[in-house]
């Protein structure tokens, strides 16, 4: 098993890069900030944010110098490819 805590996209880029190395490893898992809210160092969302998706918001609320990019310039790239896709679909 491996679980790697490293910041995406740089977390994903290592696995992508070592897939070779790693591809007798039966479990690889990228837990992120994870071990940050095991130790107590962050704390997670109310029950209420978490069950309604909204636990990056309260992460963001949380560290908004660290986390602004991530979600602003990150998640508009992802929602500009998600819809691009779309468009270059062919009609079914």
């Amino acid at each position: 098993m491996l679980f790697v805590a490293i910041t995406s996209p740089i977390k994903e880029n290592f696995l992508y890069r070592h897939r070779e190395i790693l591809k007798n490893v039966n479990l690889i898992m990228g837990v992120g900030g994870s071990f940050d809210v095991v130790a107590g160092k962050t704390k997670r969302a109310p029950k209420w944010m978490q069950k309604t998706g909204l636990e990056w918001f309260y992460r963001f609320l949380q560290e908004p110098r660290r986390m602004w990019k991530r979600y602003l310039v990150g998640n508009s790239k992802f929602i500009y490819l998600v819809i691009k896709e779309k468009f270059n679909q062919p009609p079914l």
